[in-house]
């Protein structure tokens, strides 16, 4: 199901900033190894919103080789904590990263970043959660006491990718349940993540219908 018609699409897409040459190169090898990566519609507004935190500290769950943080650093963030549990992923990452001169800048956890961000102590200005979606709503809830008042949570997927988007459409619509986890444990991780956030007070939050879709969530507690 396209959540955008192909006008609003391109559109996004002709507007969008151009890649710097490490964002090229990761997306070249994002085609090559089919790796979704959450492109730079999306990437926009990472930039964005790191600039208007004036980020200091970023953390993410899930990075991949990278890319994300990229965006994160274009928008002035001070230092990345990148989380992958593949280790080829996160040691292209840290090659990318030594090769094009932002190595100071970025950390590179290899294992499970649920218990990366247990080593970790706030406070972070910036998180997106990128990883198994079944996890995502018990990311939000480990990470938020870390969250700067101010800062901002970022979920991906929230749209498009591994999921049933018009399951979750008839769900927040209509009330329809979610599928068992047995059924479908990413569909049911992204309804159960938006459900969380939207009856959360501690914060609030938008969906973006840009790139795979993304939850945006200001803490205000």
């Amino acid at each position: 199901m396209d959540v955008l018609t192909d006008p609003a699409r391109r559109f996004l897409a002709a507007t969008a900033p151009e890649h710097t040459a490490v964002q090229a190169e990761m997306a070249d090898l994002a085609d090559e190894w089919g790796f979704p990566i959450i492109g730079p519609e999306a990437g926009a507004v990472l930039r964005l919103l790191a600039r208007l935190t004036d980020a200091d500290r970023v953390f993410e769950f899930g990075s991949g080789f990278g890319y994300s943080a990229t965006w994160f650093l274009r928008g002035g963030a001070g230092s990345v904590v990148c989380t992958e549990f593949d280790a080829e992923e996160a040691e292209r990452g840290v090659a990318f990263a030594a090769d094009h001169g932002y190595a100071d800048s970025v950390t590179f956890e290899v294992g499970d970043a649920m218990e990366t961000i247990d080593r970790y102590d706030g406070p972070f200005d910036v998180v997106l959660i990128d990883h198994q979606k079944g996890r995502y709503a018990d990311a939000y809830r480990t990470v938020l006491p870390k969250v700067r008042s101010g800062g901002v949570i970022v979920a991906d997927n929230i749209a498009r990718g591994p999921i049933d988007f018009e399951t979750l459409v008839a769900h927040f619509e209509a009330g329809e349940p979610l599928p068992d986890e047995a059924v479908d444990a990413e569909t049911r991780g992204i309804g159960e993540y938006v459900g969380t956030v939207r009856s959360d007070d501690a914060v609030e939050t938008a969906i973006l219908p840009v790139g795979s879709g993304i939850a945006v969530s200001t803490v205000v507690r």
